[in-house]
């Protein structure tokens, strides 16, 4: 992108990482081209585009640096893993490989728990969040209700190294974590749980993820759930039921095809009031239930 001895300017660097992303089959390239930038500069998406208007220029080591990051965001390396960022509502979470990378639709299952935990009667309601991963989900719940007492399971060792640096980093003095399977979690909080929230595994075993930042970079253990990907949904229904009080919520993401099918399940299983919930895109991307 630069000789070793000269200087580029900001604008042609960016129009070049931008061009070899979109080569690459990246979807958004002149974002992904600011963030990268941004990275090496220490500076937001805004100050990379100011910089690039005033005329200013990338060093020879910025210039070679962002060369080899945009080299690796080609491979569709994920960009939060070259980052070891990602954004998330109001937090920053520490990520990495063995360790999904929280998407945004996410955040709008955050927000239907958030809504069920503040809607809770108690004056210290309780959540907790099953398959917690980055800690998105809970962390979110924690920092946003800070009246509330959030519990987080994780059974991964490689995605805990990170879920632990996410707690530590956010500093929550309500959110408490524990590596443990979500099948067996938190047995001393048995029917005292307003809100039972998870991102589970939900992916069918014979389902080809399309992006290939999901395909080659996510753990299989977050992505595939089973058959008809709902194996993990089920444990959730049932232990939903021992966690959660009478009217307590579960919310659940899922694909945009699994809505009516979780509908049924938790219905079946003895929840009340199911509903399934778009995301930004309008695809259906949550169900929630209560507890009779």
């Amino acid at each position: 992108m630069a000789s070793p001895d000269s200087s580029l300017a900001l604008s042609d660097a960016l129009q070049r990482a931008a061009a070899r992303l979109a080569e690459a089959g990246i979807p958004d390239p002149v974002v992904d081209a600011e963030l990268l930038t941004g990275f090496v500069l220490g500076s937001g998406r805004g100050g990379v585009q100011a910089a690039a208007l005033r005329g200013d220029a990338l060093d020879p080591g910025d210039a070679r640096r962002l060369e080899e990051l945009v080299a690796r965001r080609a491979t569709r390396e994920p960009l939060q893993h070259i980052t070891g960022l990602a954004p998330f509502r109001h937090l920053e979470l520490r990520v990495g490989p063995g360790v999904f990378v929280p998407r945004p639709e996410t955040e709008v299952v955050a927000q239907l728990a958030i809504d069920a935990l503040r809607a809770a009667a108690s004056a210290s309601p309780i959540a907790v969040d099953l398959g917690t991963g980055s800690g998105a989900i809970a962390l979110s719940m924690a920092t946003e209700v800070p009246h509330a007492q959030v519990f987080a399971a994780e059974n991964s060792v490689d995605a805990f190294v990170w879920t632990k640096e996410n707690f530590a980093h956010v500093g929550a003095d309500n959110a408490r974590l524990a590596f443990i399977d979500l099948a067996q979690a938190f047995p001393e909080l048995d029917g005292t749980v307003s809100v039972v929230a998870s991102n589970p595994p939900y992916v069918p075993d014979a389902a080809i993820p399309r992006d290939p930042e999901v395909r080659f970079f996510d753990p299989p253990a977050a992505l595939y759930g089973g058959a008809d990907g709902l194996d993990v949904v089920r444990v959730l229904s049932a232990v939903g039921l021992r966690l959660a009080h009478p009217g307590g919520t579960i919310v659940i993401e899922h694909g945009e095809w699994q809505g009516a099918e979780i509908r049924e399940l938790l219905a079946a299983d003895g929840w009340r009031a199911t509903a399934t919930h778009p995301d930004l895109t309008m695809r259906d991307r949550a169900t929630t239930a209560l507890r009779p």
